[in-house]
């Protein structure tokens, strides 16, 4: 048993560190933020896994599921969507919309490269990469599914319980958030049908691997030059690297030679992109640059490891079961 679920427990644990700690938004001292920080990143992207993989919804599937968490997790856990001075920021001037009362650009920002690709997509990339015979495959019976629900759930009241002061959205908010969730998840989990081949061969591992990390570059250099661009140029870069990754990807994932080593290359990555933007990040919770650079430093290095070890498996002799042609990113997300 526990063998069976080990890739799952993997990624209960890989999630949180992968999109807080190696991201470089809480120092290593704050490691014991896991107890809340797994149930709600680890069970979300464990409930997006199964749901996708039961459903044979594919990557596209897991893309939109992953973007629903965002939503649930910023519009109602956090509430970050809303609050205009969310972690000190004053989100008003960052091309604040009036009437729907939130920041394009955190919300350009938040939903996309951070909790849909950073919290949830990548690293369940990792994980199946471990597990390439299973990586298509439900890794949870219905009890384990039905825990990891309860386990996002806990892990997103508590969340919203962790600041008795937090900013409480009105009701319409509210409900948007709820109804958008709820439409990503329907049509996130209709199943798809056999996608169409296109002209021309998939690209190698390699300009995969290039191609994530020039997209990482442009979308996470353009956040920390934001007072310097400006906040809606920004916006239009986050869009334009969204719309070119999500179009590229499908282009290529139904061209003959895209397999699981290719989805491993885009999600290395972003582990590399993470791990890199560790070190000029500064951290959410005060603390002593020494201690902040080691533990940058340790994370991106465990990274670096975790990656060497999941491309071995995937050379490994066991063969990896292939999806069917929805298995890597086709279809449109």
């Amino acid at each position: 048993m526990g063998r069976r679920i080990a890739p799952a427990l993997g990624l209960f644990l890989l999630s949180p560190l992968i999109g807080e700690f190696l991201l470089g938004n809480l120092p290593v001292t704050m490691l014991v933020a896991l107890i809340t920080l797994a149930p709600l990143y680890g069970g979300g992207a464990l409930l997006v896994r199964e749901l996708a993989r039961r459903r044979g919804a594919g990557w596209p599937g897991i893309v939109l599921l992953a973007v629903a968490y965002g939503l649930v997790e910023e519009g109602l856990a956090t509430r970050s969507l809303f609050n205009p001075g969310y972690a000190g920021m004053d989100l008003t001037s960052y091309a604040w919309i009036p009437g729907l009362e939130v920041s394009a650009w955190w919300v350009s920002f938040v939903l996309g490269g951070v909790h849909a690709v950073g919290s949830i997509c990548v690293p369940i990339a990792i994980m199946e990469s471990f597990v390439p015979a299973r990586a298509t495959e439900p890794w949870l019976r219905l009890p384990g599914l039905v825990t990891a629900g309860l386990l996002f759930g806990l892990g997103a009241v508590a969340t919203a319980l962790f600041d008795p002061a937090a900013y409480e959205p009105s009701f319409a908010q509210a409900a948007a958030v709820v109804v958008l969730a709820g439409l990503l998840v329907l049509l996130a989990l209709r199943r798809r049908g056999r996608a169409v081949g296109a002209q021309g061969r998939a690209p190698g591992p390699w300009p995969v691997l290039g191609f994530s990390l020039a997209a990482g570059a442009v979308f996470w250099l353009a956040a920390l030059a934001l007072d310097t661009l400006g906040a809606w140029p920004v916006v239009a870069v986050n869009l334009v690297v969204y719309a070119t990754v999500c179009t590229l990807v499908t282009r290529w994932s139904r061209r003959p030679g895209w397999g699981p080593v290719q989805t491993f290359a885009l999600a290395a990555g972003g582990v590399l992109t993470y791990a890199w933007h560790g070190f000029p990040q500064p951290p959410a919770t005060p603390v002593e640059p020494a201690i902040d650079l080691a533990g940058n430093t340790a994370f991106a290095l465990a990274a670096v490891a975790l990656l060497a070890v999941a491309a071995a498996r995937l050379r490994s002799p066991r063969p990896a079961r292939r999806e069917g042609a929805s298995a890597s990113m086709e279809g449109s997300p």
